[in-house]
């Protein structure tokens, strides 16, 4: 297979991967710096590509990014609600809020579950008319998605090194040393979550003004697909400063999209990519696992050949 026929796979692997990244670096704050599983995610990702694409559609590409991410920080806002009000579990918080997710964004989306964007300007393509005619003309999407990562890690590095970055770090280590310091953990905890889901938020906008399209199941799997990302990023990038490890988690994210293509390209039925996420998942999460008791399963081996002699 030439070049020419497999650059625009890849090219569509890392738009889709660094667009996806950002709800990875979502789950990177939520997940590893405060210790809270969010299961929200599916949810907020659909609740931004719907008001992204409302608003675009109203004739606001620009506000559309504002938007939805605003939208992101009221839905971190109410699951941090249920967990440090309420009494309610993060688990089942973040279900409760996809839940209602659901009814909210067909609302939003105007009592429908399907909206097209093929007449609407959106941010790529404002930024596509600008690069007509020049050596980056499409590439547009792999552009924005890039300076939204990179904005994204940015902040990260820098946030969770302010006072109140380190008091989220500290929450999701240990709640009670934090509490003994005279810092809310519930405050924190809010604020984490509202950030986080920020953006996903904006990962949603994004992926739905690249697609033209918002369906109400643009988000499902998410929650998956970012927790799958967010291992193999640290499987490669697992230590080291913050920046260093939320750049882990794009390529994590490029990595997963990478597969994906390959399964596709292998003729892969689409009922069967569930399985696949699932199955990247597992490898993930196992993989440095058995990798630490590989060395002993080697010595089982070696004493029971020795025994058989």
């Amino acid at each position: 297979m030439s070049l020419s026929a497999i650059w625009p796979l890849v090219q569509t692997a890392l738009e889709l991967g660094v667009t996806c990244s950002l709800t990875v670096l979502a789950l990177f704050l939520s997940y590893s710096m405060l210790n809270v599983c969010d299961l929200s995610t599916d949810g907020c990702f659909t609740l931004g590509a719907a008001v992204g694409a409302v608003v675009a559609i109203s004739g606001h590409p620009y506000l559309s990014i504002p938007a939805a991410m605003g939208a992101g920080v009221l839905s971190g806002f109410v699951t941090a609600v249920l967990q440090t009000r309420m009494g309610i579990e993060s688990l089942l918080a973040g279900i409760i809020v996809n839940t209602g997710l659901y009814s909210i964004n067909i609302a939003v989306m105007g009592k429908s579950s399907l909206l097209n964007m093929n007449k609407t300007q959106t941010v790529f393509t404002k930024l596509g008319g600008l690069l007509a005619d020049t050596p980056l003309a499409g590439y547009q999407e792999l552009l924005i998605a890039l300076a939204a990562a990179a904005l994204v890690i940015l902040f990260l590095a820098l946030f969770l090194r302010t006072r109140l970055g380190l008091a989220i770090r500290a929450t999701g280590n240990n709640p009670d040393m934090v509490r003994s310091s005279s810092i809310n953990p519930i405050f924190t905890t809010t604020v984490g979550l509202c950030i986080a889901n920020a953006f996903t938020g904006l990962s949603g906008c994004l992926l739905a003004q690249s697609q033209k399209s918002v369906n109400i199941d643009i988000g499902s799997g998410m929650v998956t697909i970012a927790l799958a990302s967010l291992l193999i990023g640290q499987t490669f990038m697992g230590r080291g400063s913050i920046a260093k490890r939320a750049v882990g988690m794009v390529l994590g994210s490029v990595i997963f999209r990478l597969v994906y293509t390959i399964a596709l390209r292998l003729n892969m039925p689409a009922f069967m990519l569930k399985l696949v996420s699932s199955v990247i998942v597992i490898a993930a999460i196992a993989g440095p696992y058995l990798r630490t008791q590989l060395p002993m399963l080697k010595r089982r081996l070696a004493g029971s050949g020795k025994e058989g002699t």
